[in-house]
């Protein structure tokens, strides 16, 4: 008797429609880079390894790092709003 397998491949689908908006300008400035560490365990270690590969890939002018005060809770609005006025993307991450 054979076993079934199941497999869930989370991709979302490729986008449609019209051609995608700049929100933010860099206005000849490398990317200012926001990251957001959620207080689990060894989090830290992977965005440091995240970060090392984007400014080694990409012009990176800022790193804004800021770290959750619990991985249970959500951001609180003083980081969420940093983040905002202070980097064009954000990268957030968890590990264990």
């Amino acid at each position: 008797m054979s076993e079934a397998s199941m497999w869930i491949i989370p991709e979302a689908p490729a986008p449609t429609g019209g051609a995608l908006q700049r929100e933010r300008q860099s206005e000849g400035r490398g990317l200012r880079l926001g990251v957001l560490d959620n207080a689990k365990s060894n989090a830290d270690h992977l965005l440091a390894m995240i970060i090392e590969g984007v400014q080694a890939t990409l012009p990176v002018t800022s790193v804004v790092r800021l770290r959750k005060p619990s991985s249970a809770a959500g951001a609180e609005r003083e980081i969420l709003d940093e983040l905002a006025e202070n980097a064009d993307c954000v990268i957030s991450a968890m590990a264990d």
